[in-house]
């Protein structure tokens, strides 16, 4: 059966479902029916050590009565009469939450784009494990590798269906494909590991296996004999992209609009405030074609483009559902998405680069530490304090110059954002595109 006679037929049970719902009692109801299908397999030291293929679609049903809600969950094949029939008695018992509906009727969305979000390829587990084994092959293949910690490749869909009561019916899939692979280098005490990794939505737009492994072993290798440094304060850090994306995922939780309606958001008070330094634009757009956060409505049926969170360091906007938006008396952005509930998130998020390249960057710096990986959890977002362990290399006269690790660096995100400079090396590859990033005035603990 065809993908699209598929998504008809789940749309017709999401749209019994609302039926049920409203027979049952409830004044409204929305329904979602995640797909999900995934074929993976994964190699070490050229040895297959698993295959593996899933598939499920898992329905979520959404009442109200007056002011209460609930949510139910279940499998395909489940009974649909009582399942509609358990959510409306739960809503009856829960508290009244005063925020708590429906996206606005005349949000919905009545068309949207298509985003050439799914590739019908269908790799075999064969040409999963051949991936597999060459990028593990090529990692292994660069001098002073010493071992595998594993190789994978995978495929995937992800599909949403969503039917409200109040009018909306909609469905789109997007596909995934990944190739990956984790090595070790050094011998004894003096190991080190690293990885590289390659996500795309369309199967020919993958790096190849072969330049996927051997990114991966040359930075394992490059980390080989890390040096310790001293503690200083007033060290400027440079993040590398892969780094950057987590520094800029802190951002964006913080501007996430249940986290400011909870109070537990750094940035709570700082709207329309300057927040980062001038040259920090933020823009949201989920209509990127083929981009991996892409998606042509939410999951309140709202479809709304690009948004520009932040402009030159100014706070613009908060990531808003509808409830979330009622709350702060302010109205949806089309943010939601679903899980076991409606919650704001983000879609493709992209910084605006600077004029600088990475080695230009990082020859401005003179002396500092070029962080590739982050270590723990040491991020308080409702302080903005800020402490992680890493590891990297020490910049010197401009230049990397050996492996560092063991070292923490410390600061407040809030002076962070104020002190970075950007470099121009945006991969919109990642749902989180950042560049290079050099952060002033960061503290080291070293020796």
């Amino acid at each position: 059966m065809s993908e699209s006679r598929q998504n008809e037929g789940l749309l017709a049970t999401a749209e019994r479902l609302i039926e049920r719902a409203r027979a049952a009692g409830a004044d409204q109801a929305d329904s979602v029916v995640v797909r999900r299908r995934s074929r993976s397999a994964s190699v070490r030291n050229g040895q297959v050590e698993n295959t593996e293929s899933s598939e499920s679609d898992d329905f979520s049903l959404r009442v109200f009565v007056g002011q209460k809600v609930a949510v139910v969950q279940a499998g395909q094949g489940a009974d649909e009469k009582a399942l509609a029939e358990r959510a409306v008695a739960m809503a009856r018992v829960s508290p009244e939450d005063p925020h708590a509906c429906l996206a606005d009727a005349g949000m919905l969305a009545q068309s949207w784009p298509d985003l050439d979000l799914f590739d019908a390829t269908e790799p075999s587990a064969e040409s999963l494990i051949e991936a597999a084994t060459a990028a593990e092959a090529a990692a292994l293949a660069v001098p002073g590798v010493a071992s595998s910690i594993g190789a994978g490749a995978g495929a995937g869909l992800f599909g949403m269906v969503l039917a409200t009561s109040h009018g909306f019916s909609g469905a789109f899939e997007r596909s995934g494909f990944s190739r990956s692979v984790s090595v070790i280098a050094g011998n004894g005490t003096k190991m080190e590991r690293d990885y590289d990794f390659d996500s795309r939505v369309f199967f020919d737009d993958l790096d190849p296996a072969e330049a996927i492994g051997r990114s991966a072993g040359e930075r394992a290798a490059a980390r080989v004999n890390p040096r310790k440094v001293k503690t200083g304060s007033n060290v400027t850090v440079v993040f590398d992209p892969r780094a950057a994306r987590g520094l800029i995922g802190h951002l964006i939780s913080a501007i996430n609009g249940a986290a400011v309606a909870r109070k537990t958001s750094f940035l709570k008070d700082m709207m329309g405030k300057k927040i980062a330094i001038d040259g920090l634009t933020l823009v949201d757009n989920p209509f990127i074609r083929r981009g991996s956060g892409s998606r042509p409505f939410d999951g309140e049926g709202v479809s709304i483009g690009p948004l520009t969170m932040v402009e030159e360091g100014v706070l613009k906007q908060w990531y808003l559902t509808t409830a979330v938006g009622r709350e702060l008396g302010l109205k949806s952005n089309g943010r939601a998405s679903r899980g076991g509930g409606v919650s704001p998130s983000s879609t493709n998020v992209i910084v605006t680069p600077g004029r600088q390249t990475p080695k230009e960057l990082i020859a401005s710096v003179g002396s500092g530490f070029y962080v590739t990986e982050l270590i723990g959890q040491g991020v308080n977002q409702v302080t903005g304090e800020y402490s992680r362990g890493a590891s990297g290399f020490w910049i010197e006269n401009g230049e990397i110059s050996f492996a560092v690790s063991e070292v923490t660096i410390a600061s407040n995100l809030k002076d962070m954002f104020k002190r970075m400079i950007f470099a121009d090396d945006i991969d919109p590859k990642y749902a989180i595109a950042a560049p290079t990033i050099a952060v002033e005035g960061m503290t080291l603990a070293g020796d």
